[in-house]
């Protein structure tokens, strides 16, 4: 089977979906591969480094696409130059990336209608045999750590606890909403900058994970269970809400740096910092919205902007992975890689909808958008364009 890469259209994206590392690895496997030349210029995977892996380098991205059986890609295939990718698609062409189809559910439905069988490697379960696979991990990893960088950069003091002739300062204090991959890692990341650091979570059952980093758990008593299983929050019940409201007016005054990662179900933005929280905040403290691409878990978040509210800067930055693109791109690349070695044998990748993983992160097939949360969004579209 032939698989195909070509260069993302998004703006500001950065990323490819294979580097040379891994077609390398897939043509030992039997598969063809066929890269657009200077879809890895972005991320410093120049067209010779794949060249040295016998890639095929093609001019033409239509006929590129036209001629795969596998088209991998980083975002939901988009227009290139007003011409739609999805159109150059053949039926039954295999399309893996992370398609974040309940955020773009008039794409699946294009997906649909051109016949391909859809894979979005964001939805792939989260468990110890899927865990080499997912995207949405391993990207969520480095938009944490960039988020404190981010952070440490902007703030007006020093995150670490220093001592000099001219006295000591005490280390800035960091909370962090949300202790998934995002959140774990921004722990993880501001501790090593020196930062005291703590975080909450809807789940009790991560205290611990919390802790494994350093950081102190804050958290209060829920009179709901308010996970969505497989690792995801769900929404937590209006007096819970409250519960929360409250030991976050605590926590976000005495913070110096606030990272926000909560998504309901790996996909939505809860709003969960409001505007009169932000006012309570010391000035010259920091924001950071990680959630912006989900809608921002901040009430006065822009995404893809950074406000400022009574001397506190919201930072709602958006796909942080695209900025740094080399290692995004090679992890994003093993992941990728790692789902299709997994399902093939000989060059042929084979759809098994009985596989659990196949099963969790399979959108469109056989001209249907099979994914019922997909579904779902799509006609709560069209009620919405009815109404």
């Amino acid at each position: 089977m032939k698989i195909a890469v070509v260069r993302e259209s998004r703006p500001g994206e950065h990323r490819v979906a294979l580097v040379p590392e891994s077609c390398e690895k897939l043509r030992r496997a039997g598969f063809g591969v066929a890269i657009e030349s200077g879809a890895g210029a972005a991320a410093g995977y120049a067209d010779d480094a794949y060249r040295s892996v016998d890639a095929v380098i093609e001019t033409d991205p239509q006929a590129l696409v036209q001629s795969a059986d596998i088209l991998l890609t980083v975002n939901p295939p988009a227009n290139r130059d007003g011409r739609s990718v999805i159109d150059w698609i053949r039926p039954a062409t295999i399309v893996v990336g992370s398609l974040m189809p309940v955020r773009n559910p008039r794409q699946m439905e294009a997906l649909a209608e051109r016949g391909a069988t859809a894979f979005s490697t964001d939805s792939i379960p989260r468990t110890t045999r899927a865990q080499a696979m997912d995207t949405l991990s391993s990207m969520s990893s480095i938009s944490g750590y960039k988020g404190v960088l981010l952070a440490a950069a902007t703030l007006p003091k020093y995150l670490p606890m220093l001592s000099s002739a001219a006295g000591t300062v005490f280390p800035a204090k960091v909370f962090v909403i949300g202790a998934a991959v995002a959140g774990l890692q921004a722990l993880a990341t501001a501790k090593r900058l020196g930062a005291t650091v703590s975080a909450t979570d809807v789940r009790p059952e991560v205290q611990e994970q919390i802790e494994s980093v350093g950081a102190k758990y804050v958290g209060v008593e829920l009179e709901e269970d308010a996970s969505a299983g497989g690792g995801y929050a769900g929404e937590l019940s209006a007096e819970d809400q409250q519960r929360q409201r409250e030991m976050l007016v605590d926590e976000l005054a005495r913070s110096d740096v606030v990272i926000t990662t909560a998504l309901i179900g790996g996909v939505f933005a809860p709003k969960i910092i409001t505007a009169e929280m932000v006012r309570s905040m010391r000035p010259g403290a920091i924001i950071v919205d990680l959630a912006a691409d989900g809608g921002g878990n901040c009430e006065v978040s822009v995404p893809g902007e950074t406000v400022d509210v009574a001397g506190v800067r919201i930072m709602a930055p958006l796909n942080l992975p695209a900025t740094m693109p080399e290692h995004a791109s090679l992890l994003f690349s093993r992941n990728l890689t790692n789902f299709l070695e997994a399902f093939s044998s000989e060059g042929t990748f084979e759809v098994d909808t009985e596989d659990e993983i196949q099963a969790g992160c399979l959108i469109t097939r056989d001209d249907e958008i099979v994914h019922a949360r997909t579904r779902d969004a799509l006609d709560a579209l069209v009620n919405e364009a009815a109404s």
